[in-house]
């Protein structure tokens, strides 16, 4: 119920009823997605930070609950013992900085230090992060948000692209529909007439600018949207070629995919097998820490 865009689209979209399991579940539903898969980095959009947040919450509590393996403590200086000479000194200093001192800059060295072992396995390092953080072994590793330089991608309206508003331009848009979407895009109320001066901060086109234009073409719409040396069919023509340009790859792969469906299916299934190896592997430990003996 913390989640922003729980209480965002729940006033946006009160015409549908979104009083459901289904509507306030979903990001545990993504939490465990990212879980099962132990995934370290998530590619996501800006407004789904706050799931990703969620979704470590789920992993801290979970480790917390059920992180401590019996002989942890011998098998994290076991481990420690791999590391070399240097790096075991330097790992058992950063350790005790950060577990006496609460030293945030020592965590983080020590996260790095870890990071750049080869010499340990992959349990091992989970073991050696929990020594390091004072918990037990980290069976579900908290995944970070991967965020493009574009994570809040703007809607036709201005608002967040989102067919829940009816704003969006999809990635099989026709070079016909994407002209026609965005020449038809509100701009700077205030610009009544071509003669108008405008603002392009108070204009959605000018946010796609942002994501699609170069520095050249915005300093462009900068001085002829404030001057009105352009009208706006002017400042939304180079927005219309840089998304038809963008689509045109990727609709022709489309199209190769949607003429050979074995091979979409082929690739759906080994992608399935892979997954499905993973998920099963992290489901066993997480039974075996939670000591049910079937699933």
């Amino acid at each position: 119920e913390r989640v922003p865009t729980y209480k965002d689209q729940q006033e946006k979209l009160k015409e549908r009823d979104l009083a459901t399991y289904g509507f306030l579940g979903y990001p545990l539903l993504q939490s465990a997605d990212i879980l099962i898969y132990k995934a370290d980095l998530v590619p996501v959009g800006e407004d789904q930070v706050a799931h990703i947040e969620l979704t470590r919450e789920v992993a801290r509590r979970f480790n917390h609950l059920y992180g401590r393996e019996t002989g942890f403590e011998e098998k994290a200086e076991q481990a420690i013992s791999k590391m070399g000479k240097k790096d075991a000194k330097r790992y058992r200093d950063l350790r005790r900085q950060y577990q006496e001192k609460g030293d945030a800059e020592a965590l983080a060295a020590g996260h790095a230090l870890l990071e750049a072992q080869h010499n340990v396995s992959a349990d091992d390092r989970e073991r050696l992060l929990g020594y390091l953080e004072g918990s037990g072994k980290i069976i579900l590793p908290e995944p970070q948000a991967a965020l493009t330089k574009a994570s809040r991608m703007p809607g036709l309206d201005g608002q967040k692209m989102s067919k829940s508003y009816n704003n969006t331009l999809s990635l099989r848009e026709t070079p016909a529909n994407v002209e026609k979407k965005i020449r038809t895009m509100p701009t700077d109320t205030n610009r009544v007439r071509r003669t108008d001066p405008g603002d392009p901060a108070r204009c959605p086109v000018w946010q796609f600018h942002e994501v699609y234009s170069d520095d050249k073409t915005k300093q462009w719409v900068q001085e002829g949207c404030r001057s009105a040396g352009i009208g706006c069919i002017d400042c939304k023509q180079p927005v219309i070629a840089a998304v038809q340009a963008e689509l045109a790859p990727i609709q022709q792969r489309a199209a190769e995919f949607e003429a050979d469906r074995t091979r979409v299916r082929d690739i759906l299934r080994e992608g399935a097998e892979a997954a499905r190896k993973v998920a099963a592997a992290t489901m066993a430990e997480v039974m075996s820490a939670a000591r049910f003996t079937h699933y």
